[in-house]
């Protein structure tokens, strides 16, 4: 998928919008710039939200993929939230 170290974990699971998006927030917020956070989601609407969230807030969406109804996300914080 990526070679990225991955540095923050975040299993959003069973959850549907807009938690997961709210958390991955969170999560950005406390990672320090060049850490990646893995997410594991179940809501197929994560796909469409974690790219807006990237673009909006320019982050760095490095991999995403789909297994068995999980998807599976790297995020790499690429600078400081306004």
């Amino acid at each position: 998928m990526s070679d990225a170290e991955i540095t923050h974990h975040l299993d959003t699971r069973g959850l549907f919008c807009p938690e997961p998006v709210m958390m991955l927030h969170n999560e950005i917020r406390d990672m320090s710039i060049g850490d990646v956070v893995e997410i594991l989601a179940t809501d197929p609407s994560t796909k469409r939200d974690f790219l807006k969230f990237c673009t909006f807030l320019d982050q760095e969406l490095l991999a995403q993929s789909e297994e068995d109804g999980i998807y599976r996300f790297l995020i790499r914080k690429s600078s400081e939230e306004e």
